[in-house]
């Protein structure tokens, strides 16, 4: 969640600096700031995406309670809301690749 608020918030960020003209006042290379930001935002996605792609693994994997009693680690409704999120990661990484090798060519 942090990492997509976070992408969120900048994004916002970069629309109001060129809705209100100071692009055309600060002096950055806006393509480079812009393949800079996309690239962060893949190596955080790749990373929550990674993460989440564990968690979902450990699914059928039996935890020990006590002597005698085993529970799975994630319930078969914290499993589907980890496989969403994990597909929800994995589609934000490859749109944040293809933005970014966009400026290459």
């Amino acid at each position: 969640m942090f990492v997509a608020v976070t992408a969120w918030f900048l994004s916002i960020v970069f629309l109001c600096v060129f809705l209100f003209g100071y692009a055309n006042r600060i002096a950055v290379n806006w393509n480079q700031t812009d393949f800079l930001f996309h690239g962060a935002t893949f190596v955080f996605y790749f990373g929550a995406f990674l993460l989440q792609a564990a968690t979902t693994s450990l699914h059928h994997y039996p935890r020990r309670l006590n002597s005698t009693t085993y529970v799975r680690i994630l319930g078969d409704h914290e499993y589907n809301i980890s496989i969403a999120a994990s597909v929800v990661f994995a589609s934000s990484r490859a749109s944040h690749i293809l933005k970014g090798t966009s400026y290459i060519y």
